[in-house]
């Protein structure tokens, strides 16, 4: 998608036009879910966080300043919809391990790549989370998390370095193969 047609698309989601609200967001909602449930790591959800961030983006749409980019501004959306529900989540203290189905892990293997990483992530604080699964994850620029985050590039990476150093503890070392 060209930047005029973009800008032009925006124009036109801004001025109530539904489809090219669509057009929009649509490849964005891939990226949102992948964040959300990194974030989350609860499909259920995560599906609902993209969800009522993607109704709540429709909603703001007019709070898009011209010429920004579209995919930082909806992440940044879905990031404060995955606190807001992280916070409110008092369910989750009486959720138990390995509740889920079969199809639920290896769905979440899929996703975030081992059952190691996944629990290492759960104890991060949400901010360290949030930060790694944006840079790795969805494979973002430092600039990209830090707009999305709304904190410095320096921040960004103060996080991502101790979010990386609290999970070291969780792995074995292993030997390079020569």
């Amino acid at each position: 998608m060209s930047t005029t047609t973009g800008d032009d698309l925006v124009s036109r989601a801004k001025a109530g036009d539904r489809t090219a609200f669509d057009e929009v967001v649509g490849p964005l909602i891939d990226q949102g879910f992948r964040l959300a449930f990194g974030m989350l790591h609860d499909r259920e959800t995560a599906e609902d966080c993209v969800q009522e961030a993607t109704v709540r983006s429709w909603r703001k749409l007019g709070n898009l300043r011209p010429g920004a980019e579209m995919r930082p501004w909806y992440l940044a959306i879905v990031a404060n919809q995955c606190r807001t529900v992280a916070r409110g989540r008092w369910w989750s203290v009486l959720r138990l391990e390995g509740t889920a189905g079969e199809a639920g892990s290896e769905f979440e293997d899929r996703i975030v790549r081992g059952a190691e990483v996944r629990a290492a992530l759960r104890k991060l604080a949400l901010d360290q989370r949030e930060a790694l699964v944006l840079r790795y994850y969805l494979d973002l620029s430092l600039e990209e998390v830090a707009a999305i985050t709304s904190v410095p590039v320096g921040t960004v990476k103060s996080r991502i370095n101790r979010g990386l150093a609290a999970m070291r503890p969780y792995f074995d070392a292993v030997e390079a193969l020569t």
